[in-house]
């Protein structure tokens, strides 16, 4: 049985499902790379959403290959059109965005950046989602590594279910 969706959610009910598609990502510390990703919002009838995302390295012909990052997490919707996000990472990093939604695009930007002592140094990040006609596309800025604030990954993912 689905469970009826919270009031609460209704200006993030664009982002429900599941997307799939491709992005290209670099960073100063890294080489530039091509990358397949599964993202899924779900909802379980609070006012939250539930969030995962699975990336893999995509090779020339556009084949998955290793698997990069994974991120899971819940975005829950405030007064006055804001959300909180909160993100966990297996690489020891936690992040808590604070953001606002409009006109089905939501902003995000760092209040809290946490890690593990074995995990890479991340400072601060910026997030934009939004719908590109049917599409979801996604842009992530990150500050870390010594690094300023500057463009990491972006993607744009079809709704598959």
């Amino acid at each position: 049985m689905k469970p009826e969706l919270h009031p609460d959610l209704k200006p993030l009910e664009f982002l429900l499902g599941e997307w799939e598609g491709a992005g290209v990502g670099g960073y100063p510390t890294i080489d530039s790379f091509r990358f397949g990703q599964e993202i899924s919002f779900t909802h379980n009838g609070k006012p939250f959403l539930i969030y995962s995302s699975r990336t893999w390295l995509l090779d020339e012909d556009g084949n998955l290959g290793q698997p990069l990052a994974v991120e899971t997490g819940y975005w829950r919707p405030q007064p006055n059109n804001e959300v909180e996000v909160t993100l966990a990472h297996p690489t020891g990093v936690v992040e808590i965005y604070i953001g606002t939604v409009a006109f089905n695009r939501v902003e995000l930007r760092t209040d809290v950046v946490a890690r593990t002592s074995s995990a890479k140094e991340v400072a601060a990040g910026h997030r934009l989602y939004g719908l590109i006609g049917e599409d979801l596309g996604w842009a992530y800025d990150m500050a870390a590594m010594g690094q300023s604030l500057q463009s990491h990954v972006s993607a744009q993912l079809k709704r598959v279910r």
